[in-house]
């Protein structure tokens, strides 16, 4: 039975003060011995554990690293990750009938999406691990952030991509930066089979989202919202909607709010809903919430525009069901026409995201028309990638350049 809690006596594998816990079974492990993913007795996920919890007077500085009383290290492969903005959407919010929804916009970070905040971290331990190659399976973005970071750290970096399913500008971001690049012939789940082999035999160290400390740096996101709301509003979110592939900002949102409940910051009753979004092509975590399974069913055929929750196999379902559910959270599914609706919503606003970032603000329109949202919820939408991210996708919801002659009345004429 999965168990996250954090009121756990120090165990002698603790690391100065820190160590890998078993979800499932207890099991404690040593942090920095060895290279680990999973519970050495039962093959589960693992957790990192602290034996303090920081309460918010102890952060300091910006971005990523300013919640280091929060982290493993004081510092780690840095390029100034995180510091996102928080921004308002009055159009989209009037349109809703919010009494405030803002944006969080996670494709401002330096590779353009949230993954670099868990490159960061991720690729400090692989230093403290004294490992050399790094290696990810991706929808895109992990690769993009992967090879920035890794190539800073001096490492090689490979990366497996189900062929011809990744968009153009992650691709591109993964090359430029030196990684290298294997195009495989499956989706995601099947990269991340190969991949998860890779590592075990010892020839990579793993850092997709299975990778415990990838989502420790991940969740100084949900440290950044609360603070940034706190401040524009006077209180912390009703609601945090979110995009959801492999479901790991959900298992660390989730872990972030646990972590300030046990430092007494936070009362438990103020945790935000986490509201899981995915596209309906490819929304095995939806399927759990609304039949009240205990674990997901893996889909094996997926498809979706938005290419970064292209996933049927969510890792980390069994860490973010329970945060679903603790918060008095949901999950909801959303058609690609939607998710480019939201998109289209999101650009009238200034703010540029790839399709996939734009589901959470599809989601939350489709559950506000159902009456699951109230009209005096604090809303919070995730955005998780930038506009650029998927040129071709940005190109397609936009309009059609129109041709004109090289004069001005022809313009007039055309406006």
């Amino acid at each position: 039975m999965t168990d996250l809690s954090l009121d756990v006596p120090t165990p002698p594998e603790a690391d100065d003060g820190v160590w890998l816990a078993c979800i499932e079974c207890g099991n404690a492990v040593a942090p920095f011995d060895d290279v680990v993913y999973r519970c050495p007795d039962c093959d589960s996920l693992l957790e990192a554990r602290y034996d303090e919890y920081p309460d918010w007077s102890e952060f300091e500085g910006r971005g990523v690293w300013r919640y280091s009383a929060a982290l493993p290290f004081e510092s780690g492969v840095s390029i100034e990750e995180g510091d996102t903005p928080l921004y308002t959407v009055p159009g989209i919010e009037d349109d809703l009938g919010l009494a405030d929804l803002r944006v969080k916009h996670e494709g401002l970070n330096p590779t353009g999406s949230f993954k670099d905040r868990g490159m960061t971290l991720g690729v400090k331990v692989a230093d403290e691990l004294g490992v050399d190659r790094l290696a990810c399976a991706s929808t895109g973005n992990t690769s993009a952030a992967l090879a920035c970071y890794g190539t800073r750290a001096g490492k090689q970096v490979l990366v497996l991509l189900p062929a011809g399913k990744v968009a153009a500008g992650k691709v591109a971001q993964a090359s430029l930066h030196g990684a290298k690049i294997c195009e495989v012939d499956g989706n995601f789940d099947d990269c991340l089979d190969v991949v998860a082999e890779l590592a075990d035999r010892g020839e990579a160290y793993l850092l997709n989202s299975l990778n415990p400390f990838r989502l420790e740096g991940q969740k100084t996101i949900g440290l950044e919202i609360l603070e940034q709301s706190k401040a524009a509003t006077g209180e912390y979110p009703d609601r945090i909607a979110l995009p959801v592939g492999n479901a790991g900002n959900t298992a660390a949102l989730y872990k972030c709010f646990r972590e300030l409940v046990a430092a007494g910051a936070m009362d438990e009753d103020e945790m935000p809903k986490l509201t899981g979004v995915q596209a309906a092509g490819a929304a095995p975590m939806v399927e759990a919430v609304e039949n009240d399974w205990a674990e997901v069913q893996p889909w094996g055929e997926v498809e979706t525009r938005a290419t970064a929750i292209r996933i049927g196999n969510p890792v980390n379902a069994p860490k973010a069901l329970p945060g679903i559910r603790a918060t008095g959270g949901t999950a909801v599914a959303v058609e690609d026409d939607e998710i480019t609706a939201a998109q289209r919503a999101l650009a009238g606003e200034g703010v540029g995201v790839e399709p996939a970032s734009a589901a959470s603000i599809a989601g939350v329109r489709k559950l506000r028309e159902a009456g699951e949202i109230d009209a005096d919820e604090q809303v919070v939408c995730l955005t998780t990638g930038h506009l650029l991210k998927d040129p071709d996708a940005a190109a397609a919801a936009g309009s059609e350049p129109v041709p004109v002659p090289a004069d001005a009345d022809g313009v007039l004429d055309a406006i």
